[in-house]
């Protein structure tokens, strides 16, 4: 089996790489190699390749900026998945795509459902609601995995982001009014490579249909909680590096931001597990075995 990874240096595409070696050939390009802003490159690099199954955990993901680039989030995030559904199509290739819990307005007070009513609240949601209309689109076989507030030891993230704050800062003032189920890319590849493993065999056997899945750890806490949970983690590893005094819970109002956030991004990921046999860990025991990894690497702080 060939496998195609497109952002391999992103959170998941980086896991992805690691994990996806034990079912073949794993061929992984970036930005530089495959540019999913040009028909043209996309088109080239899977003729080039010709792949079993495609994995597109690229994406344009800075949310704020992408409320003055709508161009640019909607050819990546929008159009692109279109192009590499029709192309996956052509050479009979498997189609895995990231989406995310932005394709809903957040205000629904219990976990999203894959069919709930979309309503994205800003551009970055409109353009991967807009990706997901374009693969289903095309007559071909595809997996839409939706995930929400990915972090991991590497890239700029909130995880990463926390962890140097509360070296350099007596206080933390982190936003408790929005909800999720942190999710270590990790664990996004690991169960990925689970998914393919068993799509494949039922592609071979004709047994298989397109789907859209939510995957998220189990459970759910806030911005705040999050933080808390991983400074005390972190406090833990190595309590001589860790400054920070007091983490104060905030609103979103008090912190502005240019694109908005959904207030509820939690996912019901039943659909998933069932059909799978996979089962969710809670958000907090994979959050524990992430930083103990970063700290044993000596990569944490």
């Amino acid at each position: 089996m060939k496998v195609l990874v497109i952002g391999c240096t992103g959170q998941i595409g980086w896991e992805l790489v690691r994990c996806l070696q034990p079912l073949g050939e794993v061929v992984a390009v970036n930005h530089r190699q495959m540019d999913l802003s040009r028909i043209d490159s996309i088109k080239a690099t899977l003729k080039n390749f010709s792949p079993d199954v495609i994995i597109n955990a690229a994406a344009y993901t800075a949310v704020d900026n992408a409320e003055t680039n709508e161009v640019s989030a909607n050819a990546i995030n929008g159009y692109a998945p279109g192009i590499l559904a029709a192309e996956a199509k052509q050479i009979g290739a498997l189609l895995i795509h990231y989406s995310t819990d932005y394709v809903f307005d957040g205000k629904k007070m219990s976990p999203y459902m894959e069919n709930d009513t979309f309503g994205p609240i800003n551009v970055y949601g409109r353009s991967k609601l807009m990706g997901e209309n374009a693969i289903q689109s095309v007559d071909m076989d595809y997996i839409i995995l939706r995930i929400s507030w990915i972090y991991s030891a590497r890239r700029d993230n909130f995880l990463r982001t926390v962890l140097r704050l509360s070296q350099e800062r007596d206080e933390l003032r982190i936003v408790d009014d929005q909800v999720g189920a942190p999710t270590w890319a990790r664990f996004v590849a690991e169960s990925t490579v689970h998914v393919i493993k068993q799509s494949q065999a039922e592609r071979f056997n004709d047994l298989f249909e397109s789907n859209t899945y939510h995957l998220a750890a189990a459970g759910e806490t806030s911005w705040y909680g999050f933080a808390s949970a991983l400074v005390e983690q972190a406090r833990k590893m190595s309590s001589t590096s860790i400054k920070v005094k007091n983490i104060t819970p905030i609103t979103s109002d008090e912190y502005p931001m240019s694109a908005k956030r959904p207030k509820n991004s939690c996912l019901v990921t039943k659909k998933l597990e069932n059909y799978f046999d996979l089962r969710m860990p809670p958000w907090d025991n994979i959050l524990t075995l992430c930083v103990d990894e970063m700290f044993s690497d000596r990569k944490g702080l």
